[in-house]
């Protein structure tokens, strides 16, 4: 069964940057497309970006729009999220997911597979 390790987090001052990676291990990720979430203290989960199995197609939140990327590297079994101009409304725990389906979308019950979680935490 395939399984996700994500790496990366940490603090951060507002302005910087930071790269998550999210590591398969028992499968082939070049069959999933995949998925980062994250969720704060006292606020709902929110699909922050995703991308297709061929890393032809990608979404993004409004809120992360023209600051965060998200890419995939099949051939290493990795996928990431980089993070630039970080806000402090951007610290949460990020998780990364992923389907077999053949999707692109944000949403959350139409991910099968998940990652323990890793924190970012952004301020000064």
């Amino acid at each position: 069964q395939l399984q996700l390790v994500e790496s990366g987090g940490g603090l951060v001052q507002p302005g910087g940057s930071l790269r998550l990676s999210c590591v398969a291990s028992d499968d082939s990720l070049d069959k999933y497309a995949i998925v980062w979430f994250r969720q704060a203290p006292g606020k709902e989960r929110e699909g922050v970006s995703c991308i297709n199995y061929k890393g032809s197609s990608r979404k993004f939140a409004d809120s992360v729009k023209g600051r965060f990327t998200i890419s995939r590297d099949n051939a290493k079994n990795t996928a990431y999220l980089e993070m630039n101009s970080l806000k402090p409304e951007d610290t949460a725990i990020y998780y990364c997911a992923a389907t077999a389906w053949p999707i692109t979308t944000l949403q959350a019950d139409e991910y099968t597979y998940w990652g323990q979680g890793i924190q970012v935490t952004v301020s000064s």
